[in-house]
């Protein structure tokens, strides 16, 4: 049986046929397909090389800042907490705002209650931190616990990649140092 019916069936086969054998867009498509996660990759790649960045570039502060306290010369001087804030951030080249530095110094009575923890952060209706931070470099001999924080901005990644570790979706970054104070000479 031929006829116009069977003509229009036989024209729309090769028609399929063609445009199924037609492979000059699958590279395009198979980029678009491939493109969105690995920019998402990408992007987490980045944060956490910043994030781990940055967590390293304060604790080298922190030991280099611990050394002032452990040698003397923070009492001798007889540096006031925001002197020795100010001596934390003139460490501080890149990645930190000096105003989100908080600089927690406290003396422990045994090695065993020397708190090196990240301490837990409280904060206002405007987004502030309200914690109230001690400054207490010792004297000869004394046990020192310095601790410094920060909130680290987070932005959050796609596909969820979310390194937020405090309810305001940013993160606390902490570095410190148990020392004991040089005795005096």
């Amino acid at each position: 049986m031929t006829g116009p019916g069977q003509a229009l069936k036989t024209r729309g086969r090769r028609r399929y046929a063609a445009f199924a054998g037609d492979d000059k867009g699958a590279t395009a498509v198979e980029f678009a397909l491939v493109t969105a996660p690995f920019l998402a990759l990408i992007i987490a790649l980045i944060q956490t090389f910043l994030v781990f960045f940055a967590q390293e570039l304060l604790e080298s502060v922190v030991q280099q800042s611990a050394r002032l306290i452990m040698t003397g010369q923070v009492q001798s001087q007889q540096m006031t907490q925001a002197a020795f804030k100010q001596k934390v951030c003139d460490q501080i080249v890149i990645f930190f705002n000096c105003s989100g530095i908080m600089v927690d110094v406290q003396v422990a009575n045994s090695w065993t209650s020397a708190d090196t923890s990240m301490p837990p952060l409280t904060f206002n209706s405007q987004g502030q931190v309200t914690n109230v931070w001690q400054f207490n470099p010792g004297t000869a001999g004394d046990i020192v616990v310095l601790r410094v924080t920060y909130v680290w901005p987070v932005v959050l990644g796609p596909l969820g990649f979310n390194l937020s570790n405090i309810s305001n979706g940013n993160r606390q970054i902490m570095a410190s140092a148990a020392f004991q104070n040089e005795p005096s000479s």
